[in-house]
């Protein structure tokens, strides 16, 4: 696969590095193991040439490998070269279209030239043109002389345009535009705020580690950082807007619940709060609680109004507890009758329904 062909280069560059510092141990560990995820010839012979010389370092701390172009040099006297030395075994191949690419991007005059975008091109399409471009001269993937500073290039080239202070700045120069490869360190006019390895890192998710990821954070991975912190500080406050119809629709409704007029009247069993004055209803004598000042505020015809509207309130009650009553008793006649069980058939039998009778009653009192 490809992405393990991808580890396993990986593996191979940190093994080159180790055999650099002669930590041979460490080189024939990450050789296994990029072998174990896509063989090479690269690291077989590198492998094969651990196991010749063995894993004694050598006098005065040289090592058989360099660690700057990661092509093997033997360290030895001796007149037969082996097959394995040649450096174009362990060397990186590229196409002639990759160098061809690489070349343009050095060429280009300004940072919309190495985007391949227009002077009035949108944040979408700055975004697509640096993800094509990054993919295809990152160099993990594009081998060719002068990949990396392509790469960088593109980065840096992005990170001013995406930038509206920058990319304003930066129109303004028009002729004195410079391109960045060719900055002096002390010009600073268009720095990018972020290296083109963490850029890259954030766009795909971290892939393709790079050994030299941290070359350009002097200073600006702290600048990421607080933007990082600003943007959660900035979702927070995008939260806290979303949310806010919901906190007003909640303070509203209890509000409401406040001011609202509880009711003159209560059909519990015994008083409560508010309602301590026990009365009853002079047609069906139906019990209700009311409050202290209610033989002030009703008399007449506002309390008759109010005691039918007390009666009507109970019977409704007494239908819907019938209802359950009679479902909870046909529920334990069913059961009694499917597991065949007598007992729980007469308890179902002998199962009261208070509130039927009840409601029978009030019933006939309507209508005697």
């Amino acid at each position: 696969m490809e992405v393990n062909r991808d580890e396993a280069e990986r593996c191979i560059d940190i093994a080159t590095a180790a055999l650099t510092n002669n930590q041979p141990e460490k080189a024939q560990r990450f050789l296994e193991k990029a072998q174990r995820l896509f063989p090479t010839e690269k690291a077989r012979v590198l492998l094969e040439l651990i196991a010749k010389n063995g894993f004694a370092s050598r006098e005065g701390g040289h090592s058989d490998f360099s660690g700057v172009s990661g092509t093997r040099q033997r360290q030895t006297n001796t007149a037969d070269t082996r097959p394995e030395e040649k450096p174009s075994d362990t060397s990186k191949s590229y196409t002639a279209d990759q160098l061809d690419a690489v070349r343009r991007i050095k060429q280009c005059k300004d940072f919309y030239e190495i985007l391949g975008v227009q002077a009035d091109a949108s944040e979408d399409e700055l975004k697509r043109s640096y993800r094509k471009l990054a993919l295809k001269f990152h160099p993990d993937k594009n081998h060719a002389p002068g990949a990396t500073e392509a790469f960088k290039a593109i980065g840096n080239a992005y990170a001013v345009l995406s930038n509206a202070n920058k990319r304003q700045q930066y129109d303004q120069c028009g002729e004195e535009r410079r391109h960045p490869s060719t900055h002096s360190p002390d010009s600073g006019n268009f720095e990018p705020d972020i290296s083109p390895e963490d850029l890259f890192n954030m766009f795909f998710g971290g892939g393709y580690p790079s050994s030299n990821a941290n070359v350009y954070t002097n200073g600006r991975m702290r600048y990421q950082r607080r933007e990082r912190r600003e943007r959660q500080r900035d979702g927070g406050f995008a939260l806290f807007v979303q949310v806010m119809p919901i906190l007003i629709l909640v303070i509203v409704s209890a509000l409401s619940q406040i001011l609202v007029n509880s009711p003159p009247y209560s059909l519990s069993f015994r008083s409560s709060a508010g309602y301590t004055q026990r009365r009853l209803t002079e047609n069906l004598k139906v019990p209700y609680y009311v409050g202290e000042q209610f033989s002030r505020e009703f008399t007449g015809l506002n309390l008759k109004n109010l005691e039918r509207t007390v009666e009507d309130d109970y019977i409704s009650n007494l239908r819907n507890n019938c209802w359950k009553e009679k479902q909870q008793k046909e529920g334990m006649l069913y059961r009694a009758r499917y597991f065949g069980d007598n007992d729980l058939y007469q308890r179902a039998q002998r199962a009261r329904t208070p509130s039927c009778a009840k409601l029978s009653e009030i019933t006939a009192l309507l209508h005697g």
